[in-house]
């Protein structure tokens, strides 16, 4: 038992580490995905479509060369977080990566926080202290070779949903995109949960380790679309509420996520603010 509670801890820790290489790369694949766009607007109209070439144009760019190594760090730890931590919290506290991203921010680009911000960035600090406090290590529960081949079948419904998302009209073009790649984002936290193990062979063998990796290109490739095409505050909420709620219902329903003993309330209060102060922060 002390073994468990111990992981918990590290995994804990580990979500916070991967919040703030989160949020850090934030800022800096922003810049980047401006500085490399080609797209042009007619009339207030953005032009439709995915640019696969945005991303060897982002490659000219050292800030986007950097938060790749960011975000790799903060994928390593995001994978140890969700080894012990319900997705519930382990998603919850990552999505607070936006309170990293408005500071940071601010401090790089000499911006000053409205009272508003702030407020926002100690509701999700307060959330996730409340998830930390509440969240129980999950129970080890097994799940079926179909249940990882449908984490594939969902990556490639996910490409398709963004191909037809990119060409829909301005208004709900980036807020779609944004939502499409969040769920994306929340199936590569399902299939890092399934993972029996990070060997090569078990990688190799595991159709839940396809399911990873292609979800997180085909999200990125969304994200940054959804980014380069219209406001980064929708596409950031939108990315937030998709990517932390659905996984938070799968390893509820599935996965066998629980909270500890008499602390569900902790932990729903705890998961709401963090997730509402999250998007309240995407305005920044």
């Amino acid at each position: 038992m002390r073994r468990r509670v111990e992981g918990v801890w590290v995994s804990l820790a580990a979500a916070l580490v991967a919040a703030l290489c989160y949020g850090i790369a934030a800022v800096m694949q922003a810049m980047a995905v401006r500085a490399a766009s080609r797209r042009k607007t007619h009339t207030g109209r953005a032009l439709g479509g995915v640019d696969p070439g945005l991303v060897v144009r982002m490659l000219r760019q050292w800030p986007f060369i950097a938060s790749l190594i960011i975000d790799l760090v903060g994928f390593v730890a995001q994978l140890v977080a969700l080894r012990r931590l319900p997705l519930f919290a382990a998603q919850a506290i990552i999505a607070g990566n936006l309170a990293v991203t408005a500071v940071f921010a601010a401090w790089l680009m000499h911006l000053e926080l409205a009272w508003r911000e702030w407020l926002a960035v100690g509701g999700v600090i307060l959330g996730v202290g409340m998830l930390g406090s509440s969240a129980g290590p999950h129970a080890a529960i097994g799940v079926s070779p179909q249940f990882k081949l449908a984490l594939i079948l969902a990556v490639a419904g996910i490409a398709a949903a963004g191909i037809a998302a990119s060409r829909l009209r301005a208004g709900l073009r980036t807020p779609v995109l944004g939502a499409v790649a969040g769920l994306g984002y929340g199936v590569l936290a399902v299939a890092a949960r399934v993972l029996p193990g990070f060997s090569p062979h078990q990688l190799i063998r595991d159709p839940a380790a396809y399911a990873l990796a292609a979800a997180g290109i085909v999200s990125f490739m969304l994200y940054a679309t959804a980014l380069e095409g219209g406001s980064v505050t929708v596409a950031t909420a939108a990315v937030v509420l998709a990517e932390t709620t659905p996984p938070a219902v799968v390893g509820v329903m599935f996965l066998g996520d629980q909270t500890r003993p008499g602390l569900g309330g902790i932990a729903v209060l705890g998961f709401s603010l963090a997730i509402v102060c999250a998007v309240a922060l995407a305005r920044f």
